[in-house]
């Protein structure tokens, strides 16, 4: 039986997709959308970036990070690494040495359902990671096994090679490229309302009146 399952390397991401998600939040999706976000504590890792891109995803057992070394060669630009630990908390599968390989190959960012180390290195290098935390213990060069380009789990999301994956500073969200027109779209919609309400509430409107819910609090009160 082999070690390794290899699928094949996805198409980054277009200049249409990315352009129609750049300026969407994952907070403004998850106003009206449950599903295909990523546990909470998977965060930024020292930065507010927000990025775009392609899922290459990743399944690295426990202290093994062959597979990943393997697939720093494979990276394109638009490409966003997404890296289903297995379980594991305990070792660091990414870190300076593999941030400068992964920014060298201009890939967009990486994913960590586990633990990262030398994050000053990393933010240095201005590459954005998310992940759980920080940990002085690094996985190693074992021949383990893995997977690549097959679906994983990653934070309780299901994610498959070339998914669309947008994150921010409030977490990751993960799209099918079918639904990025109809996520965007309600999205950006969204977004300029609330611009629209900003500019409303600092000229003396109530939040609650906006919002509708002073009517029902006042509908349903005991004086």
């Amino acid at each position: 039986m082999k070690k390794f399952r290899i699928g094949a390397m996805p198409s980054p991401i277009s200049d249409s997709v990315k352009q129609r998600l750049s300026e969407v939040e994952t907070a403004t999706v998850g106003h009206i959308r449950q599903w295909g976000f990523m546990d909470p504590e998977i965060q930024a890792l020292r930065h507010t970036r927000r990025v775009v891109g392609v899922a290459v995803t990743l399944a690295l057992p426990a202290q093994d990070s062959t597979l990943l070394h393997h697939t720093l060669g494979l990276l394109r630009p638009g490409h966003i690494v997404v890296i289903d630990r297995l379980g594991d908390r305990k070792h660091a599968c990414w870190g300076g040495g593999v941030t400068n390989a992964a920014h060298a190959s201009g890939a967009t960012a990486a994913i960590v359902d586990g633990m990262c180390t030398d994050p000053l290195e990393i933010a240095e290098l201005q590459f954005p990671v998310w992940c759980r935390g920080i940990t002085p213990i690094t996985t190693r060069i074992y021949d383990l096994g893995g997977m690549l380009n097959m679906p994983v789990s990653c934070g309780g999301a299901v994610v498959n090679p070339g998914d669309i994956i947008l994150a921010d500073e409030n977490g990751v969200l993960v799209l099918s490229p079918d639904e990025v027109d109809e996520v965007a779209e309600y999205a950006l919609a969204k977004q300029q309302r609330g611009m629209e309400n900003v500019r409303r509430i600092h000229e003396g409107t109530r939040l609650g009146d906006l919002s509708g819910a002073t009517k029902f609090v006042k509908r349903d009160a005991i004086d």
